[in-house]
């Protein structure tokens, strides 16, 4: 699936725009992290993929029909999106229902209901917990319950906000491998995160946004190797990366083998 965002703009008030003249083009099945200070508009771009929200100048396309030619319900079959705040988006009393709903509105047979809901329960942690309404879950399941319950509706592109907020290691750990799996399906995930190291480790594209505007867009050894630019973002490289750059390390590196690689190689 291609998303095109062509001269996007977008503003709630004339007169404070939130989005400037955007023009970027996702597709394949590499996952995109996009990232960004409080108010930089990385939640206001993504509500345009689904038509959540929609745009005030230019245009968002999906594989080549404008958004605004269809409901944010129509698109929801293909491009599903995950609330940043869990309790958003639950409202049924189990997580079973949570699961099912979704897929029911859209006509997905039963048998595939039942299928689906062993995979993607499995896959999100939460087998055990189908009977459990939502709201007794821990914070970092709730998250999983949400996400759960838009990977069941098959989507092909999966859009994340801040899904790494409240998430301990294990959580992380389990996110990363939802992002894996999902991309070896073929789908396409987007996800805000404020975690550097996360992003580092898990993306290979990465858009910058700062005051409603692209910054930087590429892969995390282009777009942390910009330490002048990421200031001016307020945005800070993984605290590995800021060690090695410290130490005159000639390229960001994410991880300890690639640290001690790049250190011997050097000497």
């Amino acid at each position: 699936m291609r998303i095109d965002v062509d001269h996007l703009g977008f503003y709630y008030h004339r007169k404070k725009p939130i989005l400037h003249n955007i023009s970027l083009t996702l597709e394949g099945t590499d996952p995109v992290a996009i990232i960004g200070q409080n108010g930089a508009g990385k939640t206001t771009l993504v509500k345009q993929f689904n038509r959540i929200l929609t745009p005030t100048s230019g245009e968002v396309r999906i594989d080549g029909k404008a958004t605004i030619s269809q409901s944010t319900a129509q698109w929801s079959r293909q491009v599903g999106y995950v609330f940043q705040n869990p309790n958003d988006q639950l409202f049924l009393e189990s997580v079973r229902k949570e699961f099912e709903f979704g897929p029911k509105e859209i006509g997905m047979s039963q048998r595939i209901i039942k299928e689906r809901l062993i995979k993607v329960s499995k896959l999100v942690g939460l087998e055990t917990e189908l009977d459990t309404h939502p709201f007794d879950l821990t914070d970092s399941q709730k998250k999983f319950c949400t996400i759960g319950a838009i990977i069941m509706m098959n989507p092909q592109v999966i859009v994340f906000d801040e899904p790494t907020c409240g998430q301990d290691v294990k959580g992380n750990l389990r996110l990363r491998k939802v992002i894996q799996t999902l991309s070896q399906q073929g789908k396409l995930c987007v996800t805000i995160s404020h975690d550097m190291k996360f992003v580092a480790n898990n993306f290979k594209r990465i858009i910058v946004l700062r005051r409603g505007e692209v910054a930087l867009d590429g892969s995390p050894e282009d777009v942390f190797s910009q330490r002048e630019k990421l200031k001016t973002c307020f945005i800070t490289p993984p605290p590995l990366t800021r060690v090695a750059q410290s130490a005159g390390l000639p390229r960001p590196v994410f991880t300890t083998a690639a640290f001690m690689n790049v250190l011997m190689d050097d000497k």
